[in-house]
């Protein structure tokens, strides 16, 4: 049996449900999506941070965010780990499912967001050496686990997923998208590094995911659209998810123009000089595609909700896809000094504190509900198809 891909918050119930005595029954349908919170809270701190506007008392409230998403990232690996202790059948069940799968990516992006904005805004509460090593751990971590997922869900959607064209969807991203979070935030740690072979080493590192997680992205997309327009619009609840197409655009700004920033202190002037040229000339149009896509995917999420879509997990696709843009934007601002820039960063900003509020009130409401951690329904008959 294919199954269309959909969010593991309203996956169909294909896993027999957990036996009588099972421990912590409540973990057992918490799937890899939910590290999303995580990215999402996390970015909002660092695109706060790096606003060129000075708003009174932004800093402070950036800090209190970071330290939500620390807390957050703490409780959900904890309670992911008890999931594989308690649940194995359901977590080597998602590992099989193909809209499931893809969302072990955000396992690494939250690792590497959280770790990003503790250098960012978390070294005013840790200091700066703390703060270094601790974003050192995360962006370890984090690369580590990017790579391997990236290897992958790739691997299991060709060998053991039943995917067809009508199945593409931007949740097949998710995998790809990780390295490019690492060459976005691996600048930050560039400085801390010694002068010499060390520094180069990020640097270039940093280029080289850039480029995998580039150049596969651009083989997905064309499967997206091509979905799209030839299938018709995503099943109500996925429709939130046409907002990730944004994180590899958005990312790949912010990393070319990171990495750019402390190219001078890595390599040659030269090389520096035409990074950083780089970094305008691709930054500029991918932004412009970003804006495109940003406008399509609103409009067919305003179609959604006048058709009834409801609140699911997918919704958090509102928060980190934007955060990138917000960073993707404030850099290209540094770098050409383009004031129509900055203020396309602070408009950016306001639509990711709406998105990330109404996704946090919504999921507040579903966790004291229980109804985000129940256990999924059975689907109706054309959410499913046999072969």
């Amino acid at each position: 049996m294919a199954i269309l891909a959909h969010t593991p918050a309203d996956s169909p119930a294909r896993v027999p449900a957990a036996p009588a005595g099972t421990r912590l029954p409540s973990l057992r349908h918490l799937g890899p999506n939910w590290y999303a919170t995580v990215m999402g809270t996390a970015i909002v701190a660092s695109a706060g941070a790096g606003l060129p506007f000075a708003v009174p008392g932004l800093r402070a409230v950036c800090v209190v965010v970071w330290a939500l998403s620390a807390a957050l990232l703490a409780v959900l690996l904890t309670a992911r780990a008890g999931h594989w202790l308690y649940h194995r059948d359901q977590a080597r069940a998602h590992l099989l499912d193909p809209a499931v799968a893809p969302f072990y990516g955000c396992l690494a992006m939250a690792l590497l967001a959280v770790g990003g904005a503790t250098l960012v805004v978390g070294r005013d509460v840790l200091g700066e050496r703390t703060a270094v090593a601790v974003d050192a751990v995360l962006f370890g971590t984090g690369t580590l686990i990017g790579l391997v997922i990236a290897v992958l869900i790739p691997y299991l959607m060709v060998v053991r997923h039943r995917l067809e064209p009508a199945d593409a969807s931007p949740v097949w991203l998710l995998p790809i998208v990780s390295p490019m979070v690492s060459a976005a935030v691996g600048p930050l740690l560039v400085p801390h590094l010694p002068a010499g072979q060390g520094r180069e080493a990020l640097l270039l590192g940093c280029y080289a995911m850039f480029g995998l997680s580039l150049l596969a992205t651009l083989t997905m997309l064309p499967l997206i659209f091509g979905r799209l327009v030839s299938y018709g619009p995503l099943p109500l609840a996925l429709t939130p998810t046409l907002f990730l197409v944004l994180g590899p655009l958005g990312q790949s700004t912010t990393a070319v123009g990171q990495l750019a920033g402390v190219a001078p202190t890595a390599v040659g002037g030269s090389y520096a000089r035409a990074l950083a040229a780089f970094a305008v000339v691709y930054g500029v149009p991918v932004m412009g595609f970003a804006l495109l896509w940003l406008a399509l995917s609103a409009a067919l999420v305003v179609r959604a909700l006048r058709r009834g879509m409801r609140f699911t997990m997918t919704w958090w696709a509102f928060t980190f896809p934007v955060g990138t843009c917000v960073t993707g934007a404030e850099v290209l601002a540094r770098h050409s000094g383009l004031v129509a820039l900055e203020w396309l960063a602070a408009g950016l900003f306001a639509l990711l504190l709406t998105g990330w509020s109404v996704a946090a009130w919504y999921t507040l409401r579903g966790l004291f509900s229980g109804a985000l951690l129940a256990a999924p329904r059975v689907p109706r008959p054309a959410t499913a198809r046999t072969r």
